[in-house]
Parts: C-alpha cells; structure tokens; sequence
C-alpha cells in the first residue's frame, strides 16, 4: 500500500522567511503551519519537508548550524504533536543539480524511501519553483501560498494564508 504525502517549503512555509534563517533565534512559525499539520497528520499523511538551503552552498552558515535549526524546529513541532516524518535539503547553489528546486530530485527520494502515492499528494510552496519541482514529481496537489494572488503560477491553488489550505482539503 502507498502512502500520501504533505509536502512542505521550509522558509515561507513552516517559518517566515526573513532571507537565509540559520540562528534558532531568527526561526519563527509561521501563523496556521501546526493547524495544518494536525490536520493532515490526523488524516494519516506523511510529513516530509522539501528545501532548497543555498545559504550553505553560499557560506552563510554551515551544514551543522542547519542541522541544529532542524532539529530544534523538530522539537518544537513534536512539542504541538506534530511529527515530521523526514527533512530533504539542497545546499547546491547549481540549478542544474538534480535536487535543487525546481528539480524533483528531493521529492522522488522521499517518494522511493516512503512508498509514497505522489498523485494523492499535497505540496505548498511560496515561491513557483517549489510548485515546479512538485509538478515534475507528479505530486498531485500543489499549493502556491502567496500574497501576490495576480501571480501566474501553475499551482492548483493559490492561497494567502495556511488556514485558507484547510477549506481546499476535503479528506
């Protein structure tokens, strides 16, 4: 049997994004991310985050530092119930890298080592290339969380915050 999948950006997503946040003490929740966990955890999904993490690549801050940022935002999750099944990163700064957004490299690793059913999946992103990688992952549904909502995006959804996902998701 498959399994279904929720997909998720980190900076934009499951934190504001305030450009290269690498300190614990720059990682803020966005509003609405531990709603919507719950709910697609509720409904059996498997929660595997999906990053493009070129401050690495660019020698902002090491792959320790993101380590340790990730396992505090584990914590904190599991401390609101939340268990993230996995966390696939890219520190490339090549676009030509297969797991660099907008590549599907990330996705297809987590599909191989999760069983996962991609079209019975959701992604959200807040940037199209987050949207394009889950497209030529085959996942099913893609999120595009966006203040902007005259951008062109091929994401199935536009939305502009993450409680408004909860009104597209009928499980």
């Amino acid at each position: 049997m498959l399994n279904k999948a929720l997909f998720l950006d980190r900076d934009g997503v499951i934190n504001i994004d305030h450009g290269f946040v690498s300190k614990i003490e720059n990682f803020n929740f966005s509003e609405g991310i531990f709603e919507l966990c719950r709910i697609f955890q509720k409904n059996n999904y498997k929660i595997l985050v999906i990053t493009n993490q070129s401050g690495v690549g660019r020698g902002y801050f090491s792959e320790e530092d993101l380590k340790k940022l990730h396992d505090h935002m584990i914590s904190e999750l599991k401390q609101e119930g939340i268990s993230i099944t996995d966390i696939y990163y890219c520190t490339s700064l090549d676009d030509a890298d297969p797991d660099r957004k907008p590549n599907p490299g990330l996705f297809f690793k987590a599909r191989d080592a999760y069983k996962l059913d991609m079209p019975a999946s959701f992604s959200i992103g807040d940037k199209e290339r987050d949207i394009l990688a889950a497209l030529n992952a085959g996942v099913g549904t893609n999120i595009l969380l966006t203040e902007n909502s005259s951008s062109v995006s091929r994401a199935n959804y536009k939305v502009k915050s993450l409680s408004e996902v909860n009104k597209i998701c009928i499980f």
